[in-house]
């Protein structure tokens, strides 16, 4: 409910938003006074490099590991397996759901350690990011 007191509060704010010269409503592209825009990050990604890539070659080494790595494809087909010969469909359509999902993941993480290694040249050919 509605309250004097509430909106009051919320004119007051309308009014500090308005006076503030509708910064809030609209953006023009400009950075606020006192403020800096920093690209698009192409220093900080550089100085990241080897961590993204170390944390990719970690997923994909688990999910491509054998029936015995926890979080590998190879045991979570196994799991499916045995919830089809026990019967338990429901159990069965979810672990195979995520089965379709893990697999796709791992050629999304395939994609991206293609891309890094474009990124790690980029890198190494503009300072890790200092001239773009």
């Amino acid at each position: 409910m509605l309250t004097f007191r509430n909106a009051v509060v919320a004119l007051a704010a309308c009014g500090s938003l308005l006076a503030a010269g509708g910064s809030a409503a609209a953006d023009d592209g400009t950075p606020a006074p006192g403020t800096t825009r920093s690209g698009d990050g192409a220093k900080k990604l550089c100085k990241r490099l080897p961590k993204i890539e170390k944390r990719i070659e970690n997923a994909l080494e688990r999910m491509n590991g054998d029936a015995a790595t926890r979080g590998s494809i190879a045991r979570l087909e196994k799991r499916v397996a045995a919830a089809e010969s026990a019967g338990h469909t429901e159990i069965e359509t979810f672990l195979r759901n995520r089965l379709t999902a893990r697999t796709s993941h791992v050629t999304t993480l395939e994609q991206r350690q293609k891309d890094l290694a474009k990124v790690k040249t980029w890198c190494r050919a503009n300072g890790d990011g200092a001239k773009g």
